[in-house]
């Protein structure tokens, strides 16, 4: 009896486990079957604003290549030391403008001055001696004459006159060159610009081919922009470009002045320039951004934001009448040219594509919309109508 009685205890708890559990898995059927009865909500209805939609129209798209290059002076030098010696003065510093010719450091001369002065010294020794040979030469011509001297005296006499001749030149020449020297110890501007640097001070010793300035000239600036081989060969000279200076808001208007005909070497990069139209205020060095136009298409385009590509053919969404309702209808397109419509203002700036399988006229929603049902009807806010 003792044996009995806990396996009975064991038999009925048992059995009670398990008339709970259908018990629970009846009333879980039971929800479920009232959750599918009960209605789904289903949107019928998207109120949009005039800024979610745009007209398809024809518009003037400019395809456009992204490019980026560093603004630079047409005009730029390193105004470097042609003598070595010690840097006597420098009379201006980073912002002065300074015109052609005009004088920008001195190099100690004492040195130069001196050379020059012996080279004078030389060279009219050298003068003295070749009159003295010259008169000996005429003296002992007139004396062969009359035969008074042998030729080969007259020869010697005219060999002398024509080794003074040549010394004296030579000592002109080195005159010359002691001159130039003197005059290279004094720095002067090529051109008119204004100054960009400054990586000298008065006192220092430099040698031949230091730094000492740098010279700019703002009046003509270019952008020197590297491209790939393939992007280069749609780039024409005379293409006008879009920039957008150290992310400035305001855009500025630049054309294709030049190409280089080869690819720099490791990078394999084509430099093209373009010409800035308006260069005031600018400066040398600025980074610039933009768009270069490689051609013209007039097409029927809408936003590239606006062609929804979650399907197997990209399509657009557009607000078009069916029956007495505004719905959103799924248009299937076809993709074509894209680029900007410079007509557009900078805020309405966004990029274009031409498609084709669309009416014009349609009212196309932009992407920012998102994805909606197709049949769900459309109504514009109280504040703003369709376009």
């Amino acid at each position: 009896m003792k044996n009995i009685k806990p396996r009975w205890i064991v038999m009925s708890v048992v059995l009670l486990a398990l008339l709970g559990g259908v018990w629970r898995a009846m009333n879980n059927k039971s929800a479920q079957q009232v959750a599918a009865s009960a209605p789904t909500v289903v949107q019928t209805q998207v109120e949009l604003a005039s800024s979610d939609v745009m007209k398809a129209e024809l518009r003037e798209i400019t395809q456009g290549l992204a490019v980026s290059g560093t603004v630079k002076a047409l005009n730029y030098a390193v105004i470097k030391a042609r003598v070595a010696g010690e840097l006597k003065e420098i009379l201006v510093r980073e912002g002065d403008s300074v015109k052609a010719g005009q004088v920008l450091a001195r190099i100690d001369p004492t040195e130069y001055q001196r050379r020059w002065s012996q080279a004078q010294e030389q060279a009219l020794a050298a003068k003295a001696q070749m009159e003295i040979a010259q008169r000996q030469w005429g003296i002992n011509k007139a004396l062969v004459d009359r035969g008074f001297i042998s030729q080969t005296a007259m020869d010697n006499s005219l060999a002398s006159y024509q080794g003074a001749v040549a010394t004296q030149k030579a000592a002109m020449a080195g005159a010359d060159v002691a001159r130039k020297a003197l005059d290279d110890a004094t720095l002067l501007a090529p051109f008119a610009g204004v100054i960009a640097a400054r990586t000298a001070q008065p006192g220092e010793r430099v040698s031949i081919d230091a730094k000492v300035l740098e010279l700019v000239d703002l009046r003509q600036l270019e952008v020197e922009v590297p491209l790939s081989p393939s992007e280069s060969l749609d780039v024409r000279v005379g293409q006008i470009a879009n920039l957008q200076l150290e992310d400035r808001k305001e855009f500025v208007t630049a054309k294709v002045k030049r190409i280089s005909p080869s690819a720099q070497a490791g990078s394999r990069s084509v430099f093209i320039y373009l010409a800035l139209d308006q260069p005031e205020g600018l400066r040398h060095g600025l980074f610039a951004k933009g768009t270069l136009g490689l051609g013209k298409s007039q097409v029927l385009a809408v936003p590239l934001s606006a062609v929804r590509t979650d399907r197997a053919q990209p399509y657009v969404q557009v607000a078009e009448q069916v029956g007495d309702q505004l719905q959103v209808v799924q248009k299937t397109v076809t993709l074509g040219v894209r680029g900007m419509d410079l007509a557009q203002t900078e805020a309405e700036a966004e990029p274009m594509v031409g498609v084709t399988g669309l009416a014009e006229g349609s009212t196309v929603l932009k992407g920012q919309v998102g994805a909606l049902r197709e049949g769900l009807r459309v109504k514009f806010t109280a504040a703003s109508a369709a376009p």
